[in-house]
């Protein structure tokens, strides 16, 4: 039977439920039904609050992209922003490949209308930090513009399965090209960071980012993963 309706903690219910599914099962394969349940909320009270699933979806995109460049700067251990930039966004790209949860999470955040411009608004202030120097005429709103058409490069690489072709290593510098050269990152530095990009062992750091993403949304949204999670 559902608790009698308070509607912060009916909320904050509703988005351990949530974010708890979505890792374990995916953002598609999460069910209205299951949310309910897994909350202990009626119908009624969920579409009071959030309408539909994709009004969880801003509460999580927003804490795990806030936390994405902290992540990368220690990692990269360096203060050369290009070089964090270059680290972050590899991890991106290779959570998608680790985990088919994640992948989706992270296509539906890139094509999700409200998600995605809070990804723009987002990612153009930092990447004015970062690639301003290189295009001193530029102000942040054309690094909107630019972010625009990463964004979507980045989705669409995401959404693509790697293969014996197209592998995460290519995946990433491709994707890595690409956006420093729309950013004018001059050629021989660019060189310097997919060196320095190839030396990583990507796979084992985005696992290791990985698991404890995971167990900062587990805190912070106040729940606990089954033993399925690390598939």
């Amino acid at each position: 039977m559902a608790r009698r309706y308070d509607k912060e903690d009916s909320k904050r219910r509703i988005l351990s439920a949530c974010v708890k599914l979505f890792i374990e099962k995916g953002y598609h394969n999460t069910t209205l039904a299951e949310i309910l349940r897994e909350a202990d909320v009626t119908s009624s009270t969920f579409q009071n609050i959030f309408h539909t699933k994709d009004g969880v979806l801003m509460d999580l995109v927003e804490f795990m992209f806030e936390n994405q460049f902290d992540v990368a700067r220690t990692i990269a251990k360096t203060s050369s922003p290009v070089l964090i930039y270059a680290v972050e966004t590899s991890i991106q790209i290779a959570l998608a490949e680790l985990n088919e949860n994640l992948r989706d999470i992270y296509i539906e955040a890139y094509s999700n209308s409200k998600t995605v411009e809070y990804i723009h608004q987002n990612t153009s202030t930092e990447l004015y930090k970062i690639f301003g120097s290189y295009l001193s005429d530029y102000k942040e709103c054309d690094f909107y513009e630019l972010e625009i058409g990463s964004s979507g490069i980045m989705r669409g690489y995401m959404s693509k399965h790697c293969d014996k072709y197209f592998t995460l290593e290519r995946k990433i510098q491709r994707f890595l090209t690409m956006s420093m050269t729309v950013y004018s990152v001059p050629y021989d530095e660019q060189k310097q960071i997919l060196s320095y990009i190839t030396n990583l062992d990507i796979h084992q750091i985005a696992n290791q980012v990985m698991q404890k993403l995971f167990i900062a949304l587990a805190m912070k949204f106040d729940f606990t993963l089954n033993n399925e999670w690390r598939k």
